[in-house]
């Protein structure tokens, strides 16, 4: 086990709960439908990506395969996107501009599909070498 990596997947779970809490209850009064989806949709990936380090995490010795390249690619990308979604979503109530946060969205969603790339790839070889 990783414990680490099952930590880490751990409180991204816990807080994705709190979010999505927050925002059904206190943010539906307060943004615009457009901007809750988005909040929504930060909370979803943060929640999937939660259970899935705790999946790698708690499977990491029968993987057979090295998973620090894959851990901090997911653990990245996830804060990436999904705090730049949550700032992006929260800036007008918040009167701050967050524009600058734009391309940081995508670029959390591209640290994420890597290291799934990476994962499959690395699985792809473990199944060839056995």
């Amino acid at each position: 086990m990783q414990k680490s990596t099952v930590l880490i997947g751990a409180i991204f779970i816990v807080v994705a709960i709190i979010l999505g809490a927050f925002g059904a209850h206190a943010l539906k009064a307060v943004l615009s439908e457009e901007k809750l989806l988005s909040f929504e949709t930060g909370v979803r990936y943060q929640l999937i990506q939660g259970v899935s380090l705790l999946v790698i995490g708690l499977n990491s010795k029968t993987l057979g395969f090295e998973l620090k390249l894959i851990e901090r690619l997911l653990i990245i990308g996830t804060i990436l996107f999904s705090i730049s979604i949550y700032l992006l979503a929260l800036a007008e109530l918040m009167g701050i501009s967050m524009k600058w946060l734009g391309p940081v969205t995508p670029i959390g969603g591209s640290l994420m599909i890597i290291g799934w790339f990476v994962f499959i790839y690395r699985l792809f070889l473990q199944k060839q070498n056995q």
